[in-house]
């Protein structure tokens, strides 16, 4: 962060220092600590509700909220100070701010910081790490109620999301504990323990290691059944975010039928569209890892002619974010060398399907001329990718046939 950016935030906490204390005195009683583990306020200590609204459905996070809704929760971090004050400020006062901050010297800037580091001590605001070891600590905790459960893996779940937090759960003791949640007997602790493991392993080799250690894989399949859906959901999400990039990850998944997975969900024409997005999605990024690598995986991915069908037949749905997906890993599937082309096209007709799509795309009203653009252009590169196939395919039984 750059001098004006960070006297910037030195001026706006200090500016907002007087309404923070009294407030945060105010409340302590209040949340008078949700948690079981007594010393500590817990900063997100809210019902269900308020937490996971600052959560979208697919899995990016937004932060909204009243004053009184923040007091009430206090603040987790500096950042979240921060938010607060910029939120709650008048933008013509916060530029006469931004101003006074560009003329503050070092000095006058380093005074300024330990203001605000005596002032975060005033509030005792706890650290990521802290609250982190409040709600594991809680979820350790037998007698704990459900609500009260619950509402730990609420706040371990916001709080994964920075990779440092993330990195730091195995080492609390909190990946085991999540762990042993999958077996809850209440879907919604499941649901929940499995997209924090999904969140914590998002990109981040080590996380993913740790978590397929503790030998997860099974467990997270058969929730992927789950009769209630969220849990099949927030067990896919998981799965797919441990296995991404990851070799081992993904050889466990093959090792335990994981393409006969994806092939029944995708092929399951009563299941929720939601799970067939994220299993053809995950199809495409299988594949094009294999391919990245020249075969990872030991070539694990299953390309016979039903699994096949089963992502051709995705297109014929009236979704065309679906529709898109599914032409993705029909691309990359054609570049596989274990795929055959006439499977492609005597047993998937794949021909006559993207026939029908451009057919199809000549009927879209003209304010999805983007869409169409993007799609015909889809279309175009799998024609030819795929008739370079059959060509390939053609010269190799001629030059058999010579033989």
């Amino acid at each position: 962060m750059g001098k004006s950016a960070t006297s910037l935030v030195v001026c706006l906490l200090l500016s907002f220092y007087p309404l923070a204390a009294v407030a945060a005195s105010a409340t302590a009683e209040d949340r008078a600590n949700k948690s079981s583990t007594p010393g500590f306020l817990w900063s997100t200590a809210k019902e269900k509700s308020d937490l996971l609204a600052a959560i979208d459905p697919d899995d990016d996070y937004a932060v909204d909220g009243d004053a009184s809704g923040e007091f009430a929760g206090g603040f987790s971090s500096l950042e979240g100070m921060l938010q607060w004050a910029i939120g709650h400020s008048d933008p013509e006062k916060l530029k006469d701010k931004a101003n006074d901050a560009q003329r503050l010297s070092p000095a006058e800037l380093n005074k300024r910081q330990l203001e605000i580091k005596e002032l975060m001590e005033k509030l005792k605001m706890p650290s990521d790490a802290e609250l982190m070891k409040i709600a594991i600590n809680d979820l350790n905790n037998s007698s704990i109620s459900l609500e009260d459960r619950q509402r730990a893996l609420n706040e371990l779940l916001i709080l994964v999301e920075p990779i440092d937090n993330a990195n730091d759960l195995d080492k609390l003791g909190g990946l085991v504990v999540v762990v042993r949640e999958l077996v809850n007997p209440e879907p919604e602790i499941r649901t929940t323990s499995a997209w924090i493991l999904g969140k914590a392993s998002q990109n981040n080799a080590l996380v993913q290691n740790q978590i397929l250690a503790l030998g997860v894989m099974t467990r997270l399949m058969k929730m992927v059944k789950s009769s209630y859906t969220e849990e099949a959901i927030k067990a896919l999400f998981a799965i797919s975010s441990l296995i991404r990039n990851n070799e081992n990850g993904q050889e466990l998944f093959f090792s335990e039928n994981g393409s006969l997975m994806l092939q029944d969900i995708m092929s399951n024409i009563s299941i929720d569209i939601r799970l067939q997005k994220k299993a053809v999605l995950l199809v495409a990024d299988l594949v094009d890892y294999q391919l990245e690598r020249a075969g990872g995986a030991k070539d694990a991915v299953v390309t016979d002619r039903l699994f096949l069908k089963a992502v051709v037949d995705l297109t014929s749905s009236n979704d065309l974010d679906l529709q898109e997906k599914a032409l993705l890993a029909i691309k990359s599937l054609l570049q596989l060398p274990s795929t055959d082309a006439l499977d492609f096209k005597n047993f998937c007709d794949l021909e006559k399907v993207l026939e029908r799509l451009n057919d199809q795309l000549g009927k879209i009203k003209k304010q999805d001329d983007y869409y169409d653009e993007e799609i015909k252009s889809l279309i175009r590169e799998i024609h030819i990718i795929f008739h370079r196939k059959l060509d390939k395919h053609a010269g190799f039984m001629g030059s058999n046939l010579e033989d």
